[in-house]
Formats: structure tokens, sequence, C-alpha cells
């Protein structure tokens, strides 16, 4: 594509980061204390999920031996990532749009899901960036804005 035409995917703002961890206790303290983010959703301890408001963003942290944890890989450390994916808000576009649009440029695509994100429960989509990470796109608008629910 080339940079006169307008782009179909318009950011807009950074949705969450995911951060795996073998120390919750300790990071969920450090963004709290030190940080100032609140406790807004936690799952069930064997999911290992822990979201935290920073603003109109969430960090989530994930217990790196929990379920969700556990499928990122190896604990962080010198051999382990401690970052699962990001994920960034994007001007409202129809779905069939959005897919369309990636395909066009090679990027493969799962489906779209509902999922937890710092407006509520809405749509969004993973795809992988050249380096092999996770990029998450939840199209704006189309969260139901409900927050602190499984």
């Amino acid at each position: 594509m080339d940079r006169t035409e307008r782009n179909l995917i318009q950011i807009q703002n950074i949705d969450h980061l995911v951060i795996r961890t073998a120390n919750l206790e300790a990071l969920i303290a450090f963004y709290r204390d030190v940080l100032g983010c609140e406790v807004e959703r936690k799952l069930d301890p064997e999911v290992g999920l822990i979201q935290m408001r920073a603003g109109n963003a969430l960090i989530d942290l994930v217990d790196a031996n929990s379920k969700l944890g556990r499928a990122g890989g190896e604990a962080p450390g010198e051999s382990g990532n401690n970052m699962d994916h990001f994920c960034v808000q994007i001007a409202a576009v129809s779905q069939q749009e959005l897919l369309d649009s990636l395909h066009h440029h090679g990027v493969e695509t799962g489906q779209f899901e509902r999922r937890y994100g710092a407006t509520g429960f809405g749509p969004s989509l993973y795809i992988s960036d050249p380096d092999g990470n996770t990029v998450e796109l939840r199209v704006e608008g189309t969260a139901d804005g409900r927050r602190g629910e499984n």
C-alpha cells in the first residue's frame, strides 16, 4: 500500500498490556502501591489473571504458573518472556473489512472473540507482527462497557 492511501486501521489507544510473572504478589504490590493502579478484576487463581486499572488502559498480570501463564512458555527470566501481548484500540470498522485488509497485507488472522479490555467486553482479534509478537486489535465503539465481570 502506498503512503497516500488511507490505512483502514487507525489506532486510537493502547488498550492493555499483558505481563507474565513468576512473582504475582510483588507485581500487584508494585503497580498498586508504587504506581497507584487499582485491582479492577481477578479471575480464578487457576486461570491466573489480575487486571489493574492504569488510567484509561489496563495492565494485566498473569501468573506464569497458572493456566494462562503456562501457555506463554517458560517463566520470565533469561530465556522466558514476560510480555505476553499488547492490545490496541482501533477506530470503528466492520469486522469483515478489517479481516479483508489484514489478509490483503498477508497477515494471518484467527476469529473475532469476545474479550475483556479497558472499555469492557467486546470483540477483538489476535494477529502476529513479523517478529512473532502478538498484537490484539479491539474495534472502538463495540465494547459493551461492563467492567469487572467475568
